[in-house]
């Protein structure tokens, strides 16, 4: 056996051992631990690893090259080569389908009154126009690709950044709800309306926001939960919730599509994968899909799909997820069909910034405003929170948030401002030369969108698209985008934090030589 698999097996069975039958005993104060009759200190001795989230694959970290690997055909020299480490974590699957877009949707009409909160359900919505095209016909798309049962499983698109991140922040409450409905903990609701619904960050930091649905019917629902007898909300020691889904940062998204493991010996890379391709089926003449197209992109100008009788990636625009060869982490269409939105800042020269561990730029540090309309405690909104351009930031029953302020961070060393987007760029906020005192507007941090299109809300797109050529299926090539842009080839995926130890001792291993894939209508997982 791995000796870093046997560690943590070991380190248990001493546990086990040293504490016998009873009530385990703290080794620091000799007090029992779980025994309410003796102290009452709670810990979960028994954790046995992260959950994976519905629709997630774990991604084992590493260190990879992250930048060019390749010629720059563009010539935009914005991908420098660096060597970075990328913890652990997971990833979709595949990228977000319509189905479950409008499962969201669905969701939000139904929660929140449409007379009284309608922008919240109509800022959600997908673009449809984005068909639309000046010298092409493709009012059928406009009409019928979101909701349309054919084009159930196929990428959503119209989507924009800010609305992914939404998107990524409902479905972390809906899977922690269910979690705790599965436990037994909750009993099911469906009269939650308005600032009435689950939100983890409420459910954590006030939890006697729940006590009626902790309480309500559990004895019948779940008898034997650990939890129904008390009504004890469940807290992040229990290990139950998950960590937030979110938008993968470029190096993870990167260093998932390259999909670099088992070539190697020790700890040397010794042939990276430039593309994406799953095993050796695309690279060598072996197998039978040997000269096939394994991604959605485009072959040439004029040539979406090929000749009738041999289409040679059989899909005119997008196509449904998981029709094609996923790579070798298991991942599908990280080669195509939509290009995706990640969460970084864009800027040309980012790899000469960043560090080399977890690299990331856009931090916006915030923290929860406990006088937020003089309400002077933590309190979910009755409205939705609304930013100094009137959009929505934050949802009725969600705690509302500020930035965190300098007079708060004096004494830190790591940070000490709310907002790092532009940190050491080069503009004039960010130099030491800059005053505070100066007042907003007469030292402007860029002349976006006259001078340059780079700023603060410009964020980095990955992969190829059905509308790209294969230049752009390399996983080293970046783009950016207005983060309120929507197009009809950009889509997205979500991702999640990897918490504890960084490998996973149930993965099972998949394989390098995946089968011919044939045309099947997507099966949805029980």
């Amino acid at each position: 056996m791995n000796m870093r698999n046997f560690l943590p097996l070991a380190w248990l069975a001493a546990i086990v051992l040293a504490t016998g039958c009873g009530k385990p005993k703290s080794s620091t104060t000799g007090w029992k631990i779980n025994d309410t009759k003796n102290g009452g200190f709670m810990a979960n001795l028994k954790f046995k690893g992260q959950m994976t989230g519905p629709g997630l694959v774990f991604i084992e970290g590493g260190t990879f090259t992250m930048g060019r690997v390749e010629e720059d055909v563009i010539k935009d020299w914005n991908n420098i080569p660096r060597q970075v480490t990328v913890s652990s974590f997971y990833m979709d699957e595949h990228e977000v389908t319509n189905l479950a877009y409008r499962e969201y949707l669905y969701w939000l009409e139904r929660v929140f009154d449409l007379e009284y909160f309608p922008e919240i359900y109509r800022s959600a919505l997908p673009d449809t126009l984005v068909w639309r095209d000046k010298l092409a016909y493709n009012e059928a798309l406009v009409e019928n690709y979101l909701r349309y049962p054919a084009y159930n499983f196929y990428p959503v698109v119209g989507v924009n950044w800010e609305q992914a991140m939404k998107y990524c922040a409902w479905r972390t409450d809906r899977v922690n709800e269910m979690i705790l409905i599965e436990k037994g903990v909750f009993y099911p609701l469906n009269d939650q309306r308005d600032a009435d619904h689950f939100d983890t960050e409420v459910y954590l930091y006030l939890s006697g926001e729940y006590t009626q649905q902790n309480k309500k019917g559990l004895k019948d629902y779940r008898p034997n939960s650990p939890y129904g007898k008390e009504g004890r909300p469940v807290t992040i020691e229990d290990g139950i919730l998950l960590p937030k889904y979110r938008l993968p940062t470029e190096a993870e998204w990167e260093y998932a599509a390259y999909g670099n493991i088992g070539n190697r010996q020790f700890d040397r890379l010794y042939e990276g994968n430039k593309f994406t391709w799953a095993g050796n089926s695309m690279r060598t003449s072996e197998g039978k899909s040997r000269g096939d197209m394994l991604g959605n992109f485009k072959r040439g100008r004029g040539d979406n799909m090929g000749l009738g009788g041999w289409l040679n990636d059989q899909a005119d625009i997008t196509m449904q997820v998981k029709f094609y060869p996923p790579n070798d982490f298991g991942l599908y269409d990280m080669e195509g069909n939509v290009a995706e939105w990640v969460l970084d800042v864009y800027r040309p020269l980012s790899f000469e910034d960043l560090t080399d561990f977890r690299p990331f730029r856009g931090n916006e540090f915030t923290t929860f405003d406990k006088d937020y309309q003089g309400a002077g405690e933590l309190t979910v909104l009755q409205e939705p929170q609304v930013d100094q351009n009137g959009k929505i930031v934050r949802l009725p029953g969600q705690l509302p948030v500020r930035p965190v302020t300098e007079q708060e961070n004096l004494n830190r060393r790591n940070y000490q401002y709310s907002d790092y987007r532009d940190y050491l760029d080069g503009d004039v906020e960010s130099s030491i030369y800059y005053s505070k005192d100066v007042p907003s507007g007469e030292e402007p941090m860029y002349d976006y969108n006259k001078t340059t299109l780079i700023g603060n809300t410009i964020r980095v797109v990955k992969g190829a698209s059905w509308k790209d050529r294969q230049y752009w299926v390399s996983p080293g090539t970046r783009r950016f985008m207005e983060q309120t842009v929507a197009t009809d080839w950009i889509g997205f995926r979500c991702a999640m934090d990897r918490l504890g130890m960084q490998n996973d001792l149930k993965r099972k291993k998949t394989s390098k030589k995946p089968k011919r894939q044939k045309f099947r209508p997507y099966r949805m997982s029980k």
